[in-house]
């Protein structure tokens, strides 16, 4: 199943949730307060605490005049199994860092009030709402005038309004139906998402509400924007302040919402972007008919367009993200991109509105590209082997944060005229400069139709091509996802290979960044050509001198975790250990449990029980539980109780099916995490076990 980039408000809930339980702080004394971790690095090897000891990179903002950025870090602690963020500002070239806030909460989403005041969510007054503090560290303070938790939040651009983004109770629950049962824990459903990704249907809507803004005075006169509509804006799980904007003059709001419920809404993808007027309360779609996801509007600072991103495709979700643009005066859409075989993101408007900047993933990187309005084709900025997750104008310049496969985020200074690239934040130059990271290399790989095959081959720190290594293929999960320069704290690459293991990641179809076909390819062939480009992959890797293709191991997530699961059955004793992580086992049962329908629907082609659908039941005769005869090799199954995605039943069932059939196998269950591990504890307890388990099996 698609693994999404997190939005910064999903990522923000995630780490509330993961670290607190909840936004409320723990603690106000000073020895909780999480810092940067001392952890022993004296070995110069990546290990799962020095892992978990990064400065996590957040959010960040650059001020009106472009002098200067702020940016929030979070840290954790293992002893205490969880974390928090603060708020840093710095000189827009790294010079003159200060720490703001010194909290045990988490302070989130700055932006700037003036060149000299920071606003910020935070959670240290009990709920995540909205303070100021000043660029030295004073007069920090909430601003009262809402009383419920605030998720996200923008200020309109004269700074005297603010949009906030908050749970809103729409309709009624079991006990306001039940009233004398008021401690019953029972759910009663009449229609289908009544799960999502890692909740429950409450009764509860992300809502976007309107209120004056004011340092002094505070929030007053909030409106909620959509009252009593029982949708979300922005989109839940993963859509962030991103997808709500402000129009030019600040009298418009455009909001990216789905504006169904129940089965319509588990089937389709047509998010549109609507815009209320703040002077008659009206609502209007502007992308009315377009039915695929439509979302992250974004106004140009002339206030003649909007930009958005587009799919063309309903009920698809990794279709091409379309660079669409709207000329409010005539009506006029068209489609900017129509000449880029790759998907637009994070877009951005260059200061006299004619044309924008954005980021694509693009030969498995993310670089960051211009575009003229008049343009045929965008130019690119930048070139490297890395992944571009934002960017900001800033002094006649652009500042963005990137990850590399050996690096995680850091801040950087752009020149947009040569694309070169200068840190500014070096949050984790201490600990990096301790380390002796994995060689990344590339090749292209042939498989077994004559397509080319994009590879990164990571090898192990101080790598001897006279000795033989263990190897490692990672199959990738999405389906449609990026195998690029990523940088994650549990799927990492740079502790794999320092582990001492070769890593061997193709970018197999299904890919993004190798243009639209190649994402195409996988749909309705689970199990078919994405198996020939892996095994192609590590065939051609293992005849290596220095790699032992006695010791192969497969991992995989998700989608990758179906993969495992399938060639545990089909590998032909190629490997010797599998592990899958929150895999797919049966197909059949998992289109039964899952809740986005339109995954299914579009990836399979129908239905199981549709017996005259030749492509569904072709797509349902691949799931890897019918395979289960052919299974003879070691396996470590891990999931997540709270993964409503891929229900965790799915591992119980592969587990199980391994113990009865004699295979070596061990069960790794987190009851309290989802489709991710998040918290510290069990992050490094993930780590161990997938070590160990290879180890056992890779090693000997």
């Amino acid at each position: 199943m698609k693994l999404r980039t997190l939005s910064s408000i999903a990522l923000a809930a995630m780490l509330l949730a993961a670290c607190n339980g909840g936004p409320q702080r723990t603690s106000t004394k000073a020895d909780d307060i999480i810092g940067p971790q001392k952890v022993d690095a004296s070995s110069g090897i990546l290990t799962p605490e020095v892992l978990w000891a990064f400065g996590r990179l957040g959010e960040s903002a650059v001020s009106p005049n472009g002098k200067r950025i702020a940016y929030t870090v979070t840290w954790y602690s293992k002893e205490q199994n969880r974390g928090n963020s603060e708020l840093f500002v710095m000189n827009i070239d790294g010079s003159d860092k200060r720490q703001l806030t010194h909290t045990a909460g988490h302070e989130f989403n700055p932006q700037w009030v003036d060149d000299q005041t920071i606003a910020y969510l935070s959670t240290e007054s009990g709920t995540a709402a909205i303070w100021i503090i000043g660029i030295d560290g004073t007069n920090a303070r909430p601003l009262d005038g809402f009383g419920s938790d605030i998720s996200g939040f923008k200020l309109s651009p004269n700074r005297q309004k603010v949009l906030l983004a908050a749970e809103t109770k729409v309709g009624k629950e079991v006990t306001d139906i039940h009233t004398d049962l008021p401690k019953t824990t029972g759910m009663v459903f009449n229609d289908l998402m009544y799960r999502h990704w890692d909740t429950f249907e409450d009764s509860t809507f992300s809502h976007i509400y309107v209120a004056d803004f004011s340092p002094q005075k505070g929030l007053s006169n909030a409106a909620d924007i959509m009252p009593s509509q029982p949708y979300d804006a922005p989109l839940k799980p993963f859509g962030g302040m991103e997808e709500v904007d402000w129009s030019a003059d600040g009298t418009k709001v455009a909001y990216t919402c789905k504006k169904m419920v129940g089965k319509r809404y588990a089937y389709s993808t047509d998010s549109d972007i609507y815009l209320y007027d703040l002077q008659t309360g009206e609502t209007q779609n502007l992308t009315q008919g377009m039915p695929g996801y439509d979302k992250a509007p974004c106004f140009s600072p002339d206030g003649r367009h909007m930009a958005w991103l587009s799919m063309e495709r309903a009920g698809f979700e990794a279709d091409r993200e379309r660079l669409f643009l709207l000329d409010l005066q005539s009506g006029e859409k068209r489609d900017l991109t129509k000449n880029f075989d790759n998907s637009a993101g994070n877009l951005l408007w260059m200061p006299d509105g004619s044309g924008l900047y954005f980021i694509a993933g693009v030969q498995a990187t993310f670089q960051i590209y211009r575009m003229a309005l008049t343009d045929e084709q965008p130019t690119p900025i930048t070139k490297g082997w890395h992944d571009y997750h934002s960017i900001a104008l800033a002094d006649g310049g652009m500042v963005g944060s990137k990850v590399s496969i050996t690096k995680p985020a850091e801040l950087y200074r752009i020149d947009m005229e040569s694309g070169t690239e200068t840190e500014i934040s070096f949050i984790n130059k201490e600990l990096l400069d301790q380390l002796t990271m994995p060689e990344v290399t590339e090749r292209w790989v042939r498989s077994t139709d004559g397509q080319m095959v994009h590879t990164w081959v990571i090898l192990p720190p101080h790598f001897d091509k006279n000795k033989q290594y263990p190897a490692l293929l990672f199959c990738e999960g999405g389906p449609q996802s990026p195998v690029s320069q990523f940088w994650s704290y549990r799927w990492n690459f740079s502790i794999m290979a320092s582990n001492g293991y070769v890593v061997v990641a193709p970018a197999r179809r299904g890919s993004t960044t190798f243009g639209q076909k190649w994402v195409d390819a996988i749909s309705k062939d689970h199990g078919g050509m994405e198996m020939h480009d892996l095994l192609s992959a590590i065939d051609e890797v293992k005849q290596e001198p220095w790699v032992d293709e006695n010791r192969l191991g497969a991992i995989g997530a998700s989608y990758g975790g179906y993969t495992v699961f399938w060639l545990a059955g089909n590998h032909n004793k190629r490997f010797k250990a599998f592990i899958a992580h929150c895999g797919i086992f049966h197909a059949e049962m998992e289109y039964l449990t899952t809740e986005e329908m339109f995954f299914d629907e579009w990836e399979m082609g129908g239905a199981p029980w549709d017996t005259d659908n030749k492509v569904a039941q072709r797509s349902f005769s691949h799931s890897p539980h019918k395979y289960i005869k052919n299974w003879d090799t070691p396996i470590l199954v891990i999931h997540g109780n709270r993964d409503y995605r891929v229900p965790y039943s799915q591992g119980m069932a592969a587990f199980n099916a391994a113990q009865i059939r004699g295979i070596p196998s061990k069960l790794l269950l987190f009851p309290d995490e989802t489709h991710w591990v998040l918290k510290p504890q069990n992050g490094i307890l993930w780590q161990r076990e997938f070590k160990s388990w290879l180890d056992q099996w890779l090693m000997k």
